[in-house]
């Protein structure tokens, strides 16, 4: 009987912790403005890439890099955190990010930056083609 009672107990009480409120805050893909890569890879050897990219007020802040290889492509966008409550100052801020490249592959890298979604949301991209010597 004691067991019983403390199982209701501690569901009465984990499922007074729950909140069902949303969220307030959201995750976005922000364009990539600009990149600088190199001309060519060493194969073996490292090189850093920098983009630019806008947070498009002040509820943006950056997250992380979104870093995806499949094959011989890379695709690079920003994620950006938002928050949903609260007031943003409407200023647009540019920032930079660098990320290191080992080049581990013989072939060429192709880069694909995600420059936005077009009018049907279908994902724009810029690629760089870096060769590998």
């Amino acid at each position: 009987m004691k067991k019983i009672v403390l199982l209701l107990i501690g569901i009465l009480v984990l499922s007074s912790c729950l909140n069902n409120d949303e969220p307030n805050y959201k995750y976005e893909f922000l364009k990539v403005d600009s990149a600088e890569t190199p001309d060519s890879f060493t194969f073996g050897e490292k090189d850093t890439i920098k983009i630019k990219y806008t947070l498009l007020n002040d509820c943006y802040s950056f997250n992380h890099l979104y870093y995806q290889p499949e094959d011989t492509t890379r695709v690079v966008a920003v994620t950006a955190l938002v928050t949903l409550d609260g007031a943003c100052a409407e200023v647009a801020k540019q920032e930079e990010y660098s990320f290191v490249v080992e080049a581990n592959q013989k072939e060429d890298y192709i880069f694909k930056f995600f420059k936005g979604k077009d009018a049907d949301d279908v994902s724009i991209f810029d690629e760089v083609i870096i060769p590998v010597n």
